[in-house]
């Protein structure tokens, strides 16, 4: 399978799907175009993913969600300008950031499955772990991790914030799909897990709940801050100040 294809594929996906834009918020579009990259299935770093300081035992490696898979198929979903200025300011997360967390997973979900159709329609097996049955998320880490994933394929690399950075920053969402049809991988650019990342401690100034300091991030205190943000604003819920009015917002910051 050619990439510029599947590549086509998911641009025509962004373009024209409804679930893109926020008529509610003066029609904000909430996504700019996708970043896309092909890891192969038989790459050993899956493999590495197992392990207790990566995800864990509990990660599922390609072939076990689809045996005979080839190919692993990553995305990055940059939030559009108008998300991420919105988010900049300090304090409480901006009415349109939470659309984009919210609503934009909604039309990252629909991407999985569309993906899933189109490759199914080419004769190809296919699926998308985030919506499949078996995808399981126990103590905060789940059985397929978009943003591993996403390193492996070469989008980009993790942050002090442990948000991933690729070419076009950080703010924005992952998505993957898995198909037994054969594709080059795409070159990693980086040779080690936080390279994009200066270091430079702009998210640890951006943090509401503190949870990040120059040792990295305190996942509990992350995650129990967006839990609280729940109660406020149900049913959408977010932060994401790590991840705009950074460096690293919409690139990869300079050394």
């Amino acid at each position: 399978m050619e990439f510029e294809k599947v590549n086509r594929a998911i641009i025509d996906f962004w373009q024209n799907s409804p679930l893109n834009i926020v008529k509610e918020l003066d029609s904000l579009r909430l996504y700019d175009e996708p970043l896309v990259s092909v890891a192969q299935s038989s790459d050993t770093l899956f493999d590495g993913l197992k392990a207790e300081e990566a995800v864990g035992a509990q990660h599922m490696s390609p072939s076990e969600w689809l045996p005979g898979s080839r190919s692993v198929i990553s995305w990055f979903l940059p939030f559009s300008l108008k998300v991420r200025e919105a988010n900049r300011y300090n304090g409480l997360p901006a009415t349109e950031w939470l659309y984009g967390r919210i609503e934009g997973e909604d039309f990252n979900v629909a991407l999985r499955k569309y993906l899933v159709a189109w490759f199914t329609d080419q004769g190809f097996k296919a699926i998308s772990p985030a919506v499949d049955e078996r995808f399981k998320v126990a103590n905060r880490r789940s059985n397929w991790s978009e943003r591993h994933v996403a390193y492996i394929a070469g989008l980009g690399t993790f942050s002090l914030s442990c948000s991933m950075i690729t070419r076009r920053g950080s703010a924005g969402r992952f998505g993957s799909i898995i198909v037994d049809a054969p594709m080059d991988p795409t070159p990693r650019y980086y040779t080690s897990i936080y390279e994009n990342c200066t270091k430079c401690g702009a998210c640890i100034l951006r943090c509401p709940p503190l949870a990040i300091t120059e040792s990295g991030k305190d996942h509990e205190v992350c995650s129990g801050y967006c839990d609280r943000t729940k109660v406020r604003y149900k049913p959408r819920y977010g932060c994401g100040k790590c991840q705009t009015g950074t460096p690293c917002e919409d690139r990869i910051p300079a050394s």
